[in-house]
């Protein structure tokens, strides 16, 4: 296939990286940053096995990467999708298929406005790996794979063949859903980060530092664990009401196999991908620590995540009091200090 990725961060490294090494496959790149990209990027993965994908072509215009594309694939944050999208909609070829690796950052709701209704859609419940850029344009580490993918696909004339392409590319069973809200409403990282952050800083005034920068989740609370589980709960009587079968976004409990708020954080901070990454936070001159409102651990998950589970809710007149309220000081934080950036 002739595939574009569109977006060179660390899922951009890895898909390139992947699907690449497939010799039949011929992979583009649509980058802001064309002149850092080399012509090979080498992934490496946590059992030692190394791909190494060909970059056939690599630009900022849209027009000379997706103009004879089989299939586009987004890996972008939340905040880029629209602007990419209205680029790339002019040079699109007809039947090309169009997805995104993340879809909870808004990518069907701007897609269905921006792309032509015959425009084949995709896109992934959960993102296919766990990734991380060690150098740019070059390599990149793959540190987890996910043993079943499950995607949404709409305007699209045969579904199950779009499906069977995913698991082709992916080498990993994929499933259909029945729905795209089953992958733009997500209780992955706009639930999960969003807990730990509030259940951190909620209490964070202007002038508070911190001795140390604490691990994400090596470090997480039980505190954060139920504030995740209780917003889940507001989260999966959403689903019902859109009229979602029981388990199509299976619970936290569910997904990582927990109980209660200890089993779960004993399952959150023992996960080996996770290991190692710490919180956002910046240092100052003083050598004391304080949140990263600028992070993409709140510019993301809030406005582009958060954010569509909240107005969904309101869709649908559901009421969804813990979510709004952490969602709310999140928007208020950013916006507090967007200007001081």
């Amino acid at each position: 296939m002739n595939i574009a990725i569109c977006g060179g961060g660390n899922l951009g490294h890895v898909c390139i990286g992947v699907l690449g090494a497939d010799s039949r496959n011929k992979v583009s790149l649509l980058t802001s940053r064309p002149t850092q990209w080399g012509q090979k990027i080498t992934v490496s993965d946590v059992d030692g096995k190394t791909y190494e994908g060909c970059v056939s072509k690599c630009s900022d215009q849209a027009s000379q990467i997706v103009n004879d594309a089989d299939l586009v694939l987004l890996c972008l944050p939340g905040y880029a999708i629209h602007e990419v999208l209205r680029n790339i909609a002019p040079f699109l070829p007809k039947k090309c298929i169009v997805g995104a690796v993340v879809s909870s950052t808004g990518f069907f709701f701007e897609a269905f406005k921006i792309l032509p209704p015959d425009q084949p859609l995709f896109g992934f419940q959960r993102v296919p790996f766990i990734s991380r850029t060690t150098q740019y344009g070059h390599s990149a580490e793959l540190k987890g794979y996910k043993p079943l993918l499950r995607i949404a696909v709409e305007q699209a004339d045969n579904r199950e063949a779009i499906r069977q392409t995913v698991e082709h590319l992916f080498a990993t069973p994929t499933e259909l859903l029945s729905s795209y809200y089953e992958v733009s409403l997500s209780n992955s990282n706009p639930l999960l980060h969003t807990s730990r952050l509030y259940t951190m800083w909620k209490d964070w005034q202007p002038g508070i530092t911190y001795e140390r920068n604490p691990y994400f989740y090596a470090e997480w609370t039980e505190q954060a664990a139920s504030l995740y589980i209780d917003m889940d709960v507001e989260f999966q009587k959403l689903l019902r009401t859109i009229g979602l079968k029981d388990g199509s976004i299976p619970s936290v409990l569910d997904y990582y196999d927990s109980t209660d708020a200890k089993s779960l954080t004993q399952k959150i901070s023992t996960i080996p991908a996770f290991q190692g990454i710490l919180s956002p936070m910046t240092q100052n001159a003083n050598g004391r620590f304080l949140p990263d409102f600028h992070s993409r651990y709140f510019t993301e998950d809030f406005p582009y995540g958060m954010r569509f589970i909240v107005e969904t809710a309101e869709k649908y007149h559901q009421p969804t009091p813990l979510i709004r309220e952490v969602y709310s000081w999140g928007i208020e934080k950013i916006e507090c200090f967007s200007q001081h950036k």
